[in-house]
């Protein structure tokens, strides 16, 4: 009998932290910038559309370490006689496991730890089980944060598991129902987005579905054709199976890291599987809309490994097969006014001949993969579930489960104020008691014209930047106002409304916030001194905020001032001196003065940066440069010694 509950997982944990208070003004936007020569014109609108500047109003998740503890993590267990599905209500919904109950399978690649590592759009972001990407080019806003849960109900009383939130950069409601029929071999998940605006706006879904990786798993899906992209971000059409001398959908027979966007004969609707040598493994089929199909893989390179490792731990492989909206994770699609788009996923498990699953006839490897997901599910029947699945995903929930954050409330109070009722949404609540601190300040604002009193040296719990909020961050006073009010301005690229705003929050008073954005401002600007001055102002006006200190002491480098970023790093706490990345660049400067003893000794000590961004080589570049000025003054004691295995992050093979 299908079963719905709400429980606790606790596993080794690395805690999320305090998020970054420092508005990211003008960094966080995607960074998927390809090489599209042979892109169609359609491909070409998609990939231009939609794109954003930054991820405000969100904040950066980057407060994590690499400590575990033993944690309790709130989840949501859908069960029924072939099926146990676990959800991470607190990190996104993530399907963290899917177990085949007749054979003990897990289905998914399940992390053995909840470690965040920097890949993300807001960086925190988690390996394993399947994310659900929703807003903008990327791992999503909310895939470190909790979501909306409450139970609902199928007409035949199947309990259904509802997730969803209020994405705050496209200003439209993603809904996620997943429910387990009794009879069913299948977990189905029924998607909504929901765009409740007058103007249509740019979207993307991506489900990443992460599976356990062997030497002798193959991807299958309906193609014969895929779109490569890789780390030169080049966008090629390519052969499927075969491409530049192996069979591309075994993945341990590369070596670099790639992305395979398959282009799919949808004749019988989309799917994509993985399995194992012995035929056996997870499948997932969708109606049409959820058309993109697409592989990932780390490769068999250092770097590719070193990634798996650092993000779940020593011997763990896997790799990601994903559907997606769009062909490929380039593009975003025009979702109208008004409107809502459904689809239907399934989950499941699948056990094919594997001397046809692994034959090198594509055509019959593709028809016996088939054969296993029809088995699974039909398309037919699939198809038949989105249909019934619009009479009941309307209505209203029976229980709340989980609360997710008070920015949709927020936003169903201010759309109220001008007689807008379109996020009063009976399937999709957002009650007031849900809103809170971070809430709390527009709420005063909306309701009496003025932000509250808040004490200079405390940054901001939160900022908007939607355009209505404007009109009124103008009539408002104080120093608080001005800063929230350019910071509004920079995110829409008012950069000059931007520093005025910014100029008359630090006349009104002093504080280390908006000097910290007059900075930020003249860096981007190129205007190094005026950013150093700015920096230097805002830290020493908060010289306890860690995140200000590793900005002033990177722009400090830019300037060439590697003298003055030491003297900086010398008179910090003990505990920030113990960072990660300020030891980093505590490196770099002490390498620049010439000091390469200091350099060495924090190399040799072992370096850990926690949020090092995916594709960013700064501990590669340092070792590197720290051997070559070693070399330069005087006998390498060990120059055999190559890249330390901790420290090469490197994406591509040296080869490639």
């Amino acid at each position: 009998m299908s079963e719905l509950r709400i429980t606790d997982l606790t596993m080794p944990t690395a805690d999320l932290g305090p998020v970054n208070p420092l508005p990211p003004l003008f960094s966080g936007m995607d960074s998927h910038v390809a090489g599209i020569d042979e892109a169609d014109d359609e491909m070409r609108r998609n990939v231009a559309y939609g794109r954003v500047r930054t991820v405000l109003p969100y904040l950066k998740q980057d407060g994590y370490g690499r400590q575990h503890r033993p944690r309790a993590h709130r989840v949501a267990v859908l069960e029924n006689e072939t099926l146990r599905a676990t959800f991470l209500l607190d990190a996104g919904g993530r399907l963290w496991s899917l177990v085949h109950r007749p054979s003990g399978r897990e289905l998914l690649f399940r992390n053995s730890a909840f470690q965040p590592g920097n890949l993300a759009l807001r960086d925190a972001w988690v390996a394993g089980g399947v994310e659900w990407n929703f807003g903008t080019i990327g791992h999503s806003t909310t895939t470190a944060s909790p979501l909306h849960a409450v139970r609902a109900q199928r007409p035949d009383g199947t309990p259904v598991l509802r997730m969803y939130e209020y994405e705050r950069i496209r200003r439209a409601v993603f809904q996620i129902d997943c429910y387990l029929p009794d009879d069913s071999e299948a977990l189905l998940v029924h998607v909504s987005l929901v765009n409740p605006n007058d103007h249509e706006v740019p979207v993307y879904w991506w489900s990443n579905i992460a599976v356990p990786e062997t030497a002798d798993t193959r991807v299958i899906a309906p193609a014969d054709q895929a779109w490569h992209f890789a780390y030169d971000k080049r966008l090629r059409r390519v052969p499927v199976p075969h491409y530049a001398g192996r069979d591309l959908t075994y993945t341990t027979r590369a070596a670099a890291s790639a992305d395979y966007f398959f282009e799919l004969d949808t004749e019988r609707g989309p799917w994509i599987a993985a399995l194992d040598g012995a035929g056996r493994g997870l499948a997932q089929r969708s109606t049409r809309l959820l058309t993109g199909r697409k592989l990932f893989h780390w490769g068999t390179h250092r770097g590719g490994n070193r990634w798996q490792e650092w993000l779940s731990g020593p011997g763990t492989h896997y790799l990601e097969i994903q559907a997606g909206l769009a062909r490929t994770q380039l593009e975003h699609l025009a979702l109208p006014a008004r409107t809502t788009w459904s689809w239907t996923e399934a989950y499941g498990h699948v056990h094919i001949d594997p001397t046809a699953a692994h034959s090198d006839d594509w055509q019959q490897a593709r028809s016996a993969a088939e054969t296993g997901v029809d088995a699974l599910i039909t398309s037919a029947r699939i198809e038949q579930e989105l249909q019934e699945a619009e009479d009941w995903t309307t209505g209203q929930p029976a229980e709340l489960l989980h609360s997710g954050s008070g920015w949709g409330a927020l936003e169903r109070n201010r759309r109220a104020k001008s007689g807008d009722d379109s996020l009063n949404l009976p399937a999709t609540p957002f009650p007031d008691t849900g809103l809170g601190p971070e809430q709390e300040p527009w709420l005063a604002l909306l309701n009496g014209g003025q932000l509250p009193q808040w004490a200079p040296t405390s940054p901001p719990a939160s900022y908007e930047v939607s355009p209505e909020w404007e009109p009124l961050l103008e009539q408002a006073d104080g120093w608080l106002s001005r800063l929230c009010l350019g910071v509004l301005r920079a995110a829409r690229g008012d950069l000059d409304g931007a520093a005025d705003a910014w100029t008359r929050s630090v006349e009104d008073t002093p504080n280390a916030w908006a000097w910290r954005n007059l900075g930020a401002l003249a860096a981007h600007r190129e205007r190094l001194p005026a950013a150093v001055d700015a920096y230097a102002r805002a830290n020493d006006l908060a010289p306890d905020q860690l995140p200000l200190t590793h900005e002033l002491v990177g722009i400090l480098l830019r300037a060439g001032r590697a003298d003055l970023a030491l003297e900086r790093i010398d008179s910090c706490s003990a505990d920030q001196r113990a960072d990660g990345r300020l030891r980093m660049l505590e490196a770099r400067a002490a390498l620049e003065t010439g000091d390469t003893t200091r350099c060495g000794r924090i190399l040799d000590d072992g370096l850990d940066v926690p949020n090092l961004r995916e594709g960013d080589t700064s501990l590669s570049d340092l070792w590197h440069a720290w051997r070559r000025a070693t070399a330069e003054s005087g006998p390498i004691p060990d120059p055999s010694r190559t890249l330390p295995h901790r420290y090469d992050f490197v994406m591509r093979p040296e080869s490639s």
